[in-house]
């Protein structure tokens, strides 16, 4: 079981010499027991190169799709060139074609892909290969997304930039190749899964993520017929953690899925990466219902992404959170202000920090129910005069904001750690689940049958431009409900999409990179039915962007999304091409960020607050103009492609000097 590994912090770093604190006996709680982990300098050396690291990366996140039916191993890796010697900053290993992440240090890269036919981690001639288009730059901070490429039997352009014979990696010994890719059956007896490997993740996460990534793991194939529930782990946790809930959770009923991350990264990137892993996910299987369980600071990690992306998942019913920290921890508070090594996570951990005071801005979504429980039967701690669960104080466990979303606060006689293997506390937990499909049935029922949407669509595409994976949105023509948005595959032409309320709607789909044909069109569902709809994706040339909002140091770290500048005022964004020049002021601004759907798909361009967007560009070279009040002109070339969606990155502004 994991602990609560802040609890091992002296409160008087300030009071040690450094030497002292590296042979320093850390005790942390396991239970009842106490485990003693002794830190050599070299260890601190690491912790801190981590740390280093982790601030000055950037995370690039994309899929990869095959011209030809792959079912094997894809190899995907970001690289640089040093004297013609071809250097690999990072690969990961996919079970199948599909979305992928890398973490590199600043720096420009190129990426490419293969499918490894036989798991030797090497370039065989004669397997399928592609390349991202162009080549990406790492600003050191934050995420570069839809870096989306295809590979082929016959890809020219990667020939000579990656011969046949690249060697990435030496295969493992086991000869099992590890796979981030959504959905990969988890063998939770395996090394990568165990306890001691989770720990690492806290300590080191930069290189746990460089070796098993962040994942979302299934423990059998994927069943439609079962509701899925993802379970996070908390602090230096792993999926084992969730042992007991797995082996009594009625299997008949549920798919246990399993939220695998590095818990000493920042709460930012870890709740970025789930949404990345769950819209994967959505339009992989198109489930109807997702039950979210988490412990400790897992909790923060699912409330953080409830309420940034929830509407973006309907599907999201029910979060139960165990001995979630609320407030804060008063050891990570310590562990910032005197450790001479920070974890990253301990800056969002911290009670008076940003990620804790801004947790509960943003509601969660209204139609997701929430249960708080918490444990209360810690034993006495030097490191806490408070009462708490043995790690986390009630007051932090019992935060009133939190308590003000749940539809249940249930308090244990359970510790940090017991709270996870307690015969009662699951007894309850059935007892949420049971209300919750009840729930959920009798408002399926309320609504009639339902019916469901098959849309077909093609894409008029020639070489190996990749398609771009599709949403659709269907808006009530009554508004008597919210829009309903559905994440799609490129896949997914014919396939049925539903439950859907019965209802007339306004279809439009949305695939970046390309303009749709038709852009809306009127549907009516109808109980026990399924419409069908027809549309035709056209390559245009697209660029998309936004100011970046100004940040602290630390305030966007790798993996992390960056928010839109709020208060910044524009005067002028001009694109300027071989044959034609556009520009966006004032007047072009829309009213609500949803309207940006609706000018995309009739092909305007348009702005929205420090956010704008180009459509129904042709190939070329375009160099982009931003003046903004206060702020130095910006300057930057583009090279735009029809169909290949540009990659989007804030953009810095310099302010002009006093």
């Amino acid at each position: 079981m994991q602990p609560h590994a802040l609890s091992h912090l002296p409160q008087l770093f300030s009071a040690m010499s450094l030497l002292k604190m590296m042979h320093r006996c850390l005790q942390y709680f396991l239970g009842s027991a106490i485990a003693c982990v002794c830190l050599s300098a070299c260890t601190f050396v690491k912790l801190n190169e981590d740390a280093k690291v982790f601030y000055s990366s950037t995370v690039f996140v994309g899929s990869v799709s095959s011209d030809v039916p792959w079912d094997k191993p894809v190899v995907v890796a970001a690289y640089s060139k040093h004297d013609g010697r071809l250097e690999i900053a990072h690969y990961t290993v996919l079970h199948e074609p599909g979305a992928y992440e890398l973490i590199v240090p600043k720096g420009q890269y190129g990426i490419f892909a293969f499918g490894d036919a036989n798991g030797n981690l090497r370039l065989d001639t004669g397997e399928p290969v592609g390349q991202y288009a162009s080549s990406v730059e790492a600003i050191g901070t934050g995420v570069v997304a839809e870096l989306n490429f295809v590979i082929s039997p016959v890809a020219q352009a990667v020939a000579t930039a990656v011969p046949a014979g690249t060697v990435i990696a030496e295969p493992p010994i086991n000869g099992k190749l590890h796979s981030t890719q959504i959905g990969a059956i988890a063998e939770l007896d395996l090394p990568v899964f165990s306890a001691e490997f989770g720990k690492s993740g806290y300590w080191a996460p930069v290189d746990f993520f460089k070796k098993a990534g962040g994942n979302i793991y299934f423990l059998e194939k994927y069943d439609p017929a079962k509701i899925p529930v993802l379970f996070v782990h908390g602090v230096a946790g792993s999926p084992q953690d969730w042992k007991y809930f797995i082996e009594h959770l009625d299997r008949n009923r549920y798919q246990p899925w399993l939220f695998y991350y590095p818990s000493g990264a920042s709460l930012d990137s870890m709740s970025y990466l789930l949404y990345w892993k769950l819209t994967n996910l959505q339009r992989r299987y198109h489930f109807d219902r997702i039950y979210f369980t988490a412990h400790s600071m897992g909790g923060m990690v699912v409330r953080s992404f409830l309420s940034n992306y929830g509407a973006e998942f309907p599907v999201a019913r029910l979060f139960v959170s165990l001995s979630t920290p609320w407030g804060g921890d008063t050891m990570a508070d310590s562990g910032v202000r005197y450790s001479p090594v920070i974890v990253p996570s301990w800056n969002d951990m911290q009670s008076t920090g940003r990620f804790v005071q801004t947790l509960f801005e943003k509601p969660l979504p209204p139609e997701l129910d929430y249960y708080l429980f918490f444990g209360h039967g810690g034993s006495y701690s030097l490191l806490h005069s408070a009462n708490t669960d043995g790690s986390i104080t009630l007051a932090s466990e019992l935060r009133a904001d939190a308590q003000a979303d749940a539809r249940m606060v249930k308090g244990f006689n359970e510790s940090h750690v017991s709270i996870l293997s307690s015969p009662e506390v699951f007894r309850q937990y059935t007892a949420v689940l049971a209300t919750a499909d009840k729930k959920y049935a009798s408002r399926s029922a309320g609504k009639g049958d339902s019916g469901n949407l098959s849309i077909a669509f093609t894409y008029e595409v020639k070489g190996n431009i990749p398609k771009s994976d599709p949403l659709l949105l269907l808006t009530p023509v009554d508004g008597s409900r919210e829009k309903i948005l559905l994440p799609m595959s490129a896949h997914d032409s014919g396939v049925a999409l539903g439950p859907i309320p019965p209802g007339e709607y306004t279809a439009s789909v949305v695939a970046y990179g390309f303009a749709t044909v038709p852009a809306k069109t009127p549907v009516l569902i109808s109980n026990g039915k399924k419409a069908e709809l027809k549309f035709s994706f056209v390559p245009q040339g697209v660029l998309s962007a936004y100011i970046g909002a100004e940040i602290k140091p630390g305030d966007n770290p790798a993996g992390s999304y960056r928010e839109p500048h709020q208060h910044i005022q524009i005067e002028s964004i001009t694109l300027t091409g071989e044959k034609e020049s556009r520009t966006l002021t004032a007047s072009d601004e829309i009213r609500e960020r949803d309207l940006g759907v609706d000018a995309y798909l009739a092909g305007r361009d348009y702005s929205f607050q420090s956010s704008f967007s180009f459509v129904g560009l042709k190939e070329g070279q375009y160099e982009l103009r931003v003046k903004a009040r206060g702020y130095q002109p910006y300057r930057q070339t583009y090279h735009i492609i029809p169909g290949q969606y540009a990659y989007l990155k804030p953009i810095d502004l310099t302010p002009l000097k006093n």
